[in-house]
């Protein structure tokens, strides 16, 4: 199940966190509960993406993101993910999660989360977000500009430019 409470009591608890510039970072922690975990007694690692969206909602409302959102009619979808996992995470770890947006193109943005325990990265995930409106893929810059950050158009790192090179050639819809 959708961690609700959760959500709710980082949305309580940032409340009154002041805006962040483009390029700030979100940080907030956390703790993996026994609702949290696998077979193997950690963080399982689909349950890690959903704790993941903790952080970036209020990531994207600090930005005012969620705001333009709202004032647009407009909503964020995933449009892709990949995931790095380095550390276990066990029932009741104690961890902090670091998220930040780290660029857009014409139609995604790229946010990069990070989970870390004892100054140690135990995980990473890089995000390409879609805002859509009623027409499809709302273009970066009217996001942005909607944010208030119109002229936030930050160089793309190597990494990730490689990333999303790798995700055009690879074929869709996947071969049966």
């Amino acid at each position: 199940m959708y961690p609700f409470i959760r959500m709710a009591y980082h949305m309580a608890k940032h409340r009154n966190a002041p805006q962040l510039p483009a390029d700030g970072v979100h940080v907030s922690q956390h703790m993996c509960w026994p609702v949290d975990i696998d077979m193997w007694r950690e963080l399982n690692n689909g349950r890690t993406l959903t704790l993941y969206d903790l952080g970036r909602i209020q990531l994207a409302r600090r930005m005012g993101l969620v705001a333009a959102l709202r004032r647009r009619g407009w909503g964020m979808t995933m449009a892709g993910v990949t995931a790095r996992y380095r550390r276990r995470v066990v029932m009741f770890d104690r961890f902090e999660m670091r998220s930040k947006a780290i660029g857009h193109d014409g139609r995604f943005f790229y946010l990069q989360q990070s989970m870390w325990k004892k100054e140690e990265a135990i995980s990473s995930v890089l995000y390409r977000v879609a805002v859509v409106g009623k027409s499809g893929i709302v273009p970066t810059t009217e996001a942005t500009a909607e944010m208030g950050f119109p002229d936030w158009n930050p160089q793309m790192p190597d990494w990730v430019e490689a990333w999303n090179g790798a995700e055009n050639l690879r074929v869709w819809p996947p071969e049966t």
